[in-house]
């Protein structure tokens, strides 16, 4: 059965309104939440880029039982040390409530250290190497490494009784097929159907197992121009895929190349509809093509509507589970 959780947008929404919303959406019957880890945000417009560890520790407090994840890029902005130990000390305070997907990340968050971008390869086999870390930290290890990156005798004094699942982030077929040799899951993003497929098919022939999770971008209204005006205005920046979505480096740029993007357009990365039985269709399209977990982000800066909607008349109508299982198993 899948679960259905609710996408906190630290680019969208200030900290303390996305506390509220995430609170708001586990009394309405999600199951899940996650976030993302951005130093800025996609566009302009959007306005905002709390940091996400510090609102973790808020939300999975606030919280009774829903599981929660965060989207990171260890190699540049943060040392993949410091990664381990963030997420160490919130699994060891909320057992079976935390999970990590690790991922090579996008230029417009990591720049800030000065450091050049390296090319998608050297990203990934960075990616690599602070994974190989960060599991060994969590293990209890002490690890010293000279690569990439550099690890000098570092071990974590605080870890969880049970190491946390790290997740493979990835959106084409090849880096999906990539995590399945290290990851306990893989997460994505909404694309059509069949690119879905694809991507879930190339980690699973590649010998993954574990749990597909997918994030939905998606835009509602009870009014189907408010529903497209929204989805064209916050989230007409992120139409543009790999490479352009990485190697841009600031909100001004994105908002540039995105000047003459149409409405219609926005469609193709966001479900929009004021029709909240053709979200559910959405949705439940979705699971019959094997994701155990599936994520809703609505694109609109202002949550409450959607999190009452959603509960109210969309969850109810999915073949969903009222929860996420805490994990049982240590990761590997």
């Amino acid at each position: 059965m899948t679960v259905y959780g609710f996408h906190a947008s630290h680019e969208q929404v200030p900290p303390a309104d996305l506390l509220a919303a995430v609170v708001r959406a586990e009394e309405a019957g999600f199951g899940a939440a996650m976030c993302s880890d951005h130093f800025s945000p996609w566009s302009v417009r959007q306005g905002e880029s709390g940091f996400a560890w510090s609102w973790l520790g808020a939300a999975l407090q606030a919280t009774d039982r829903i599981p929660f994840g965060v989207v990171n890029a260890p190699g540049q902005r943060y040392h993949p040390a410091i990664v381990a130990q963030a997420v160490g000390t919130l699994a060891a305070m909320y057992p079976g409530r935390f999970w990590a997907a690790l991922g090579s990340g996008e230029a417009s968050n990591e720049h800030i250290t000065g450091d050049r971008w390296p090319r998608k390869d050297v990203r990934n086999a960075r990616l690599r190497e602070c994974v190989d870390a960060i599991r060994a930290l969590l293990r209890g290890e002490e690890v010293s490494h000279d690569g990439l990156v550099t690890v000098d005798r570092a071990r974590l004094w605080t870890r969880p009784d049970t190491v946390p699942p790290l997740i493979g982030a990835a959106c084409s077929e090849a880096t999906a097929a990539w995590c399945a040799d290290w990851a306990d899951g893989l997460v994505t993003v909404n694309a059509p159907r069949e690119r879905l497929r694809r991507i879930a098919d190339a980690y699973r022939s590649a010998g993954g197992t574990g749990p597909l999770y997918l994030q939905v971008h998606l835009s509602w209204d009870p009014d189907p121009d408010t529903a497209l005006a929204v989805a064209h205005d916050q989230w007409r920046t992120n139409v543009h895929g790999p490479p352009a979505s990485w190697d841009l480096d600031t909100p001004e740029l994105f908002d540039s190349v995105s000047e003459h993007v149409t409405p219609e357009r926005v469609t193709g990365s966001v479900n929009v509809s004021a029709d909240l039985g053709q979200h559910a269709a959405w949705l439940q399209e979705y699971a019959d093509l094997g994701f155990d977990t599936v994520m809703l982000h609505h694109v609109g800066r202002e949550q409450s509507a959607f999190v009452d909607a959603f509960g109210d008349k969309v969850l109810p109508r999915l073949d969903a589970t009222p929860a996420a299982p805490a994990y049982a198993e240590e990761a590997r």
